[in-house]
């Protein structure tokens, strides 16, 4: 059992380093790339979701690519599941083990404080890992499908097993350097999956921005782990959470501060949240993976995990409250407005992970760990839902979208199920758990946090309630209700009648889309049921009443788009209130015309006195070559002209 945790990690691992090197080995050829595409998958259409190369895929790399990469991680969620069937799955319920049991493999001396090569897993950590590993494998399965044609499968296939196993090396560290490894690896598999279809310049540039924009807040939780590590004279977690108590104020505060950077930048909170809804460009089973289980949840693990340093550093729980508050409304109203459907549901998940801080601020690792899980199970399902209808359509855009209950009502049946999860209805998991997080969050008025920070927090959670039931209901029924939309497809040949295709997803798609369906309608009943009936039938009412309203709008004019509603709001909304705007404005203007100004600088002064040295020397060897001209005569007269003067000054000075 001690060495499941490093089992569980290294399987992964080792598929992404099989996947790399053997995936086309003998038979396939890496092929060459080529410029974008209009399609790829199993219905040879795609759309803003569908880039691919030109280069004619290897069936055979494909499918061996694909084994390589799923039955390591089917192993490793086995594993998963019995570390955590070994701690009770007790998290969510308090009924777990506490004690974390793992392994040391060896000890790196720094000349100060040594790290520890630890593994290790408790409770919460087996719960994170079951996660972890069956989003993955739904995510490995679902691609089969999804990128079968695409020529950089194996290599796609690869990163997503890497990304895999440092998000396990995350969950099962009991270094806070060891999890640092896996928290910068995680950093570089999302720039290579995001931007998988580099050709297009657009996604390229999302993948530099997630790059940086993470690194940017990566910076800040180095120096957090280096100051809490040097606070408690150790970089193991145990040592550190035991030594807590002893810690000055300043010294947590500082600590929890700098970490709160790593984790606003990872989970997408304000202010770094900018990187999330253009990280839409990459596959969409990427976006799923990303969004779940992967990148985004290690942020709010992080702070669960460290939660006894948080919750004696106050300060940092009230700024924390703060940038919830403020990231949950604000990104459920920018969902609100969007067109395209994996934004609005990348929106949801800034959203929604704000809610996940906000009862971390309010004093519940509990109930920001359930909402995760649950959150997982429902938000994988809906990117995944939303592939089959991006391949089916050929298009990520709500507005070519439409009347698709009928063509296909596998999809519409698990896409109503994760609304249903997202909004918070019953018995749907999302119902429990975001009640879990809103008791937490009312009880956080009369103590915890700051009067203001307290009721700001309350008071966004509760609007946001009902904007999630505005959004969800207004992409649910332009998506599957309403007259069906055009797509557009090539002309057909004269005399023959053009063919729509009115199919379901691959059985490869399909199975985790339903598989998915059953934790997400379900989990939340694992938590036990402990429901405060006046905040859990607030809560249904504030999301019936969103939904309501966008239902009535929709029905007086099923064309017209229900974002209408936002009135003057709307275009704020839908450009997510000029944040990245504001951030050209402050940053990156700033930094291109000094970049330019150095540019500038380099060629006219550094390069200019170069290039006058070079001038000068050319124009004086000029000079010299006058008097180098091949002529006898004067050589001869220039030699008795310098004769001439040697005698006269002799005769002078003599």
């Amino acid at each position: 059992m001690t060495t499941f945790p490093l089992l569980a990690a290294l399987l992964p691992f080792l598929a992404a380093a099989a996947g790399l090197l053997l995936s086309r080995w003998p038979h396939g050829r890496v092929s060459p790339a080529g410029a974008p595409s209009p399609g790829h998958g199993h219905d040879g259409r795609g759309g803003n979701d569908a880039a691919g190369s030109s280069a004619p895929a290897d069936r055979r790399a494909n499918q061996r690519a694909g084994w390589i990469a799923v039955v390591p991680t089917a192993a490793s969620a086995v594993l998963a599941a019995w570390v955590a069937w070994g701690h009770g799955f007790g998290f969510l319920t308090g009924t777990g083990t506490s004690a974390a049991v793992g392994e040391t493999y060896g000890t790196i001396e720094t000349g100060g404080v040594p790290i520890s090569l630890t593994l290790q897993a408790d409770a919460l950590s087996g719960l994170l890992g079951v996660l972890v590993t069956v989003v993955a494998l739904a995510v490995q399965v679902y691609s089969i499908g999804y990128l079968r044609d695409d020529p950089r499968y194996p290599s796609y296939s690869a990163f997503i097993s890497l990304f895999t196993a440092a998000m396990l090396l995350v969950v099962y560290a009991g270094d806070l350097l060891v999890l640092y490894v896996g928290w910068e690896v995680m950093g570089l598999c999302s720039y290579l999956l995001i931007g998988h279809w580099w050709e297009d310049r657009g996604n390229s540039r999302a993948a530099v921005k997630a790059f940086l924009v993470t690194r940017l807040g990566d910076v800040g939780f180095l120096f957090g782990i280096f100051v809490l590590g040097m606070g408690a004279g150790s970089f193991r977690i145990g040592d550190v959470l035991a030594r807590v108590p002893e810690m000055s104020a300043a010294t947590l505060v500082t600590a929890t501060m700098l970490l709160l950077a790593g984790v606003a930048g990872k989970s997408a909170q304000v202010p770094l949240h900018t990187w999330l809804p253009d990280a839409m460009a990459g596959p969409t089973p990427i976006s799923a993976l990303i969004h779940a289980a992967t990148m985004v949840a290690a942020g709010i693990f992080l702070v669960a995990r460290l939660f006894p340093a948080f919750a004696a550093a106050r300060p940092t729980l009230d700024v924390l409250a703060v940038l919830a508050a403020l990231g949950m409304l604000g990104a459920a109203l920018a969902a609100f407005a969007q067109d395209d459907l994996k934004r609005v549901l990348a929106y949801s998940t800034v959203s929604q992970l704000a809610y996940m801080a906000g009862g971390l601020a309010a004093g519940s690792d509990t109930a920001a760990i359930f909402h995760l899980i649950t959150h997982g199970a429902f938000k994988a399902l809906l990117f995944l839902c939303a592939g089959v209808v991006i391949h089916h359509v050929g298009s990520n855009l709500m507005t070519r979208m439409g009347g698709l209950r009928r063509e296909l009502p596998v999809t519409f049946a698990a896409t109503t199920v994760g609304f249903a999860a997202l909004m918070g209805l019953p018995p749907a998991s999302g119902f429990f758990s975001k009640d879990a997080l809103l008791v937490t969050m009312e009880g956080a008025l009369a103590g915890g946090l700051t009067d203001a920070a307290a009721l700001l927090l309350y008071g966004c959670a509760l609007a946001t309630v009902a904007v999630t039931g505005a959004y969800a209901t207004r992409a649910w029924l332009r998506t599957f209700f309403g007259p069906t939309r055009t797509v557009a497809l090539p002309e057909p040949e004269p005399g023959t009648a053009r063919v729509i295709d009115t199919r379901e997803a691959p059985p490869t798609m399909l199975v985790p889309v339903v598989i998915l369906a059953v934790p997400a309608l379900l989990l939340g009943f694992a938590g036990g049921v402990h429901l405060d009936v006046p905040v859990a039938a607030t809560s249904v009412a504030l999301a019936l009443l969103g939904a309501g309203v966008v239902y009535a709008a929709w029905r007086a004019d099923p064309v017209a788009d229900p974002a209408r509603l936002l009135g003057p709001l709307r275009v704020p909304c839908e450009r997510a209130f000029y944040v990245d705007s504001l951030y050209a404005a402050i940053f990156v203007r700033p930094v291109v015309w000094l970049s330019r100004l150095v540019v500038r600088t380099d060629d006219t002064v550094v390069d200019g006195a170069v290039r006058g040295s070079g001038r000068s020397a050319y124009g004086l060897s000029g000079m010299l070559r006058l008097a180098q001209n091949g002529n006898v005569q004067l050589y001869v007269s220039g030699l008795l002209a310098g004769v001439l003067l040697i005698a006269v000054g002799a005769v002078v000075f003599t």
